[in-house]
Order: C-alpha cells, then sequence, then structure tokens
C-alpha cells in the first residue's frame, strides 16, 4: 500500500483556497480540494503489517509533542523547482522531526528530501513550468493542527486519490 503522513487544511482554508483564480492553461492540472494537504513524510510502499506500526507510531507522536502545532501557509503561491504551484507552509517542522524520528522513520524513502512543508494547488506536464503570471498570489491562512493522519494514495490518470486511514489527535 502506498502511503504518507499528511496534515489536512480545516474547511475555512480549503474555502479561501477554492476562491482562487484557477485559469485554464494547457499542461497545467489543478489539484482538487480533497486532494489539499501537507505532507508530513512519504513513505512510498509499505509492507503488509507496517500499516500499524505506522499507525501506532503516530499516536504515540501525537500523544507527545510539547504543544499544538499551528500551520502556517502563505504568504503568496511558488513554484517548487519548474513544474509544481504551490503555498509554502511553515510551523510543522517539529511534527515532521517526530514522525521521522518514531518508527514510521524506517519506511520513508531513503531518497526523500528534508521537509519542505508546502500545500500543492497545480502540477505541470512533464518539460513544461508553472507560468509565471501564477506566482505571487497573496494566499494567507493559519490553524492550530490537531490530527496527524496516515494516508493512502492511490494513483489514477486524472491525479491521485487519498484516503486517511487514521488519525492521531494532537492533545
Amino acid at each position: 500500500m502506498r502511503l504518507f503522513v499528511a496534515i489536512w487544511p480545516p474547511a475555512e482554508v480549503r474555502d479561501r483556497l477554492r476562491a482562487l483564480t484557477r485559469p485554464a492553461v494547457p499542461g497545467l492540472r489543478w489539484t482538487t480540494p480533497d486532494q489539499w494537504h501537507v505532507t508530513i513524510a512519504f513513505l512510498g510502499e509499505v509492507p503488509d503489517g507496517g500499516q500499524m506500526v505506522a499507525a501506532g507510531a503516530l499516536a504515540d507522536v501525537a500523544g507527545r509533542l510539547p504543544d499544538r502545532p499551528h500551520a502556517i501557509i502563505g504568504p503568496a503561491t511558488e513554484t517548487m523547482g519548474r513544474g509544481i504551484l504551490c503555498l509554502p507552509v511553515d510551523g510543522l517542522d517539529e511534527v515532521a522531526a517526530a514522525v521521522r524520528a518514531s518508527p514510521v522513520g524506517r519506511y520513508v524513502r531513503p531518497e526523500e528530501l528534508p521537509f519542505n512543508g508546502h500545500l500543492t494547488l497545480a502540477r505541470a506536464r512533464r518539460g513544461q513550468r508553472v507560468p509565471d503570471d501564477l506566482c505571487g498570489v497573496p494566499v494567507e491562512a493559519r490553524w492550530p493542527v490537531d490530527e496527524i493522519c496516515l494516508v493512502s494514495s492511490r494513483l489514477h490518470p486524472e491525479g491521485a486519490r487519498y484516503e486517511t486511514l487514521v488519525g492521531a489527535t494532537i492533545r
């Protein structure tokens, strides 16, 4: 099963993102509200039984965080590389470090880069780039994070489909 650890934005943040202009651009696919998340750690294919280990570890991580984190989006859209339009997300470094230091860390892919909090808004087809005029659109939001989630990802031609398998409540 293909898994990742994520934080989902609350409804009021998704509403703010829905209000963004999403022009039709050849070669650019906009993500949908059910895809908007912040990836804390990408695990990739996890063997049978690994899901239960990851779920237990996330519950432990959520219970040990000293303070409830606050995710901070913005201040504006930017690109990651040439092909991803995203919003930077700050405030989750401690969560990412705790997840990677937990037993979940054994499933983090070796090529996984250091944590770079962001929420993906659009992806350009391979070999194409995000138009410059989509960068710099002001968007700011902040919310207290209540839950760290273990999410399954199934790839489809229209974009990935995500399902939260377990949510670990932050106390």
